[in-house]
């Protein structure tokens, strides 16, 4: 009987990709806000056409999560700011103006 571990390794190597762009998101956003939402969208489509040229399935398959990831962290970027708003986040000090204003009671 052989066994293959491609797909487990795809799987794990995923999993560990996308708990990286999390914090990743988190820390973007604190630093720059959503401003550089366009790197993650050239990086997001260079990587995905790369994946495209490379014949090694895992590490195509692994450039391909990566560019999705790039690709989904973009919407994550915004979806970190709303938090950030809602105080489910620290904000950052230095760009208190970028947030909407809270309404005075």
């Amino acid at each position: 009987m052989n066994l293959h571990f491609t797909g487990i390794i795809i799987a794990v190597c995923t999993f560990l990709i996308i708990g990286f762009f999390h914090p990743v998101v988190i820390k973007t956003e604190y630093r720059w806000g959503t401003r550089p939402w366009w790197v993650f969208l050239v990086l997001g489509i260079v990587t995905i056409c790369v994946a495209m040229l490379v014949e090694n399935v895992i590490a195509s398959a692994l450039l391909g999560v990566v560019g999705a990831s790039l690709l989904w962290a973009i919407g994550e970027l915004f979806a970190q700011k709303k938090r950030v708003e809602k105080g489910w986040f620290p904000m950052n000090p230095k760009r208190k103006e970028e947030y909407k204003k809270e309404k005075k009671e």
